[in-house]
């Protein structure tokens, strides 16, 4: 998985030097631009979307949320009884994770900085990958999903960017800037090609559009 370890690189390398802050906005209440406002209620509806897919009592359930940023995810599922052992690339944002996560929900929740699919993190009974493999070859998440799945019980709920028009066009245009004035690029995908690599075990959910939030939800059952 070399491609995965050089992309994680420069994943963990946006997100502690300069997109900490935007983030940490976004995934608050603070005021933010109306299309950061769209951004906010994409992800709010893509939420409540992969949050469905499980049951609402979680007691006893061992969760992980691989790629947890600020923790809005990690909140809910605690919420609802889960362990969680919440995961993501930047220690910047597991520290806002940390610091936000209310006191009454913190036994319930172990934090770590790192690679959301690193063994030593153990199984599972779900996973939960909010918009943490959008940045990834079709191989890369097939590898990702079939490492995961041996120690996860039920399903892995995931996002990924589909493979749009609109999407297709951001994509190539950002191709066009200075690499070092780039953010990691989100790679479109289509069902279909997921699928061939993935196996049967993949299922497509439903597909949120908010202004410029655009999400695909999936569910892997090993």
């Amino acid at each position: 998985m070399a491609d995965y370890t050089a992309t994680r690189a420069r994943v963990e390398d946006y997100f502690d030097r300069s997109a900490t802050k935007v983030w940490a906005r976004l995934t608050s209440d603070a005021p933010v631009s109306r299309i950061r406002q769209t951004v906010r209620a994409g992800r709010d509806t893509m939420r409540a979307l992969m949050l469905s897919r499980l049951p609402d009592d979680l007691r006893g359930c061992r969760v992980l949320d691989a790629g947890c940023g600020t923790g809005l995810m990690t909140a809910d599922l605690a919420t609802r009884g889960a362990d969680v052992v919440a995961v993501d690339i930047s220690p910047a944002l597991i520290k806002i994770a940390q610091d936000r996560l209310p006191d009454a929900l913190r036994r319930r929740v172990t934090f770590a900085a790192g690679d959301m699919t690193d063994a030593a993190h153990g199984r599972f009974d779900f996973v939960m990958a909010m918009d943490s493999l959008i940045y990834y070859s079709a191989p890369d998440i097939a590898d990702i999903l079939k490492n995961l799945g041996r120690r996860t019980r039920g399903g892995i709920v995931f996002t990924v960017a589909p493979r749009t028009p609109l999407l297709m066009a951001m994509f190539n245009a950002g191709k066009l800037f200075p690499r070092a004035d780039r953010s990691p690029s989100m790679i479109p995908h289509a069902f279909a090609d997921l699928a061939a690599v993935a196996g049967p075990g993949l299922r497509r959910i439903d597909r949120v559009r908010r202004g410029f939030y655009i999400s695909e939800c999936m569910e892997y059952r090993p």
